[in-house]
């Protein structure tokens, strides 16, 4: 099987073909998500909520993103892998970031990297990533990363104002050369809009059926998910349970190990 590049996003685009992904953080997960046929699997700093137990991601670190993206890197063979840049990874100075993409690269393993902003604060970090070879994908709309600045998880781009604020800062994204952007929490028609002005693909989190393609946090579609756009398509978090509740019970009871469990 052909490995999958940011190409393929591209292409995916051109030939009006969605493209899935969804995040992963550890080898049993990151497996199963390339046997189900993602396009790519985002590494994303919500395991700084979702695995961390965090209030939100402004805790992870790039020691937490290069442990998490080196384990699923190792896991999969031909799916696209890409990396958040933490908070404090790429805002303080573009040699920064251009310093810490790299690691995420050369060694966590990852194909790409995502980061949160416009070109307006971010650009000059955004062009010396991308001029030493790494692909980057934008984010915009709902920035986990400035949630203080937001005053919570809230949708953006009600107003004409941020209507207009996201539809240039997806426009320079992609002039800047990102191969993608993620459109998080923003109106369905306004990600429409955004999606049929741009070249490259929109990847939706909680921005309606428009976009190119959808992700989401892998935990959220297995029974964990609080979102509105949180999708449960198996409970497995009351599998997982219900099971370690059973194994409890024969322990306590005295039914389990059996003798088939056991060496003689």
């Amino acid at each position: 099987m052909s490995k999958k590049t940011v190409v393929h996003f591209l292409e995916q685009k051109q030939k009006n073909e969605k493209i899935a992904l969804l995040t992963a953080y550890d080898f049993p997960t990151a497996q199963l998500v390339e046997e189900a046929g993602v396009d790519g699997i985002l590494v994303g700093d919500s395991l700084g909520m979702v695995v961390m137990g965090g209030e939100n991601t402004l805790k992870v670190t790039m020691d937490v993103m290069l442990y998490h993206t080196s384990i699923v890197t190792h896991a999969v063979k031909s799916t696209l892998v890409i990396a958040d840049m933490p908070f404090l990874s790429y805002q303080i100075s573009p040699e920064d970031a251009l310093r810490n993409a790299g690691r995420l690269v050369s060694e966590g393993g990852a194909q790409a990297v995502k980061l949160e902003g416009p070109v307006s604060k971010y650009g000059e970090a955004i062009e010396k990533i991308i001029k030493c070879g790494i692909p980057v994908m934008g984010h915009i709309g709902l920035t986990p990363q400035s949630i203080l600045e937001l005053g919570g998880y809230k949708i953006q781009g009600r107003s004409e104002t941020c209507r207009k604020r996201l539809k240039k800062e997806a426009k320079e994204l992609q002039d800047i050369g990102c191969f993608s952007i993620v459109l998080e929490c923003i109106p369905s028609d306004l990600a429409k809009e955004i999606t049929e002005s741009l070249d490259i693909p929109t990847i939706g989190i909680g921005a309606g059926p428009d976009c190119d393609g959808q992700i989401l946090v892998c935990y959220d579609i297995l029974g964990w998910g609080k979102a509105r756009f949180a999708k449960t398509y198996i409970n497995a978090r009351e599998n997982m349970r219900e099971s370690f509740s059973l194994f409890v019970n024969e322990v306590k009871q005295g039914k389990y190990p059996e003798e088939k469990h056991s060496y003689s």
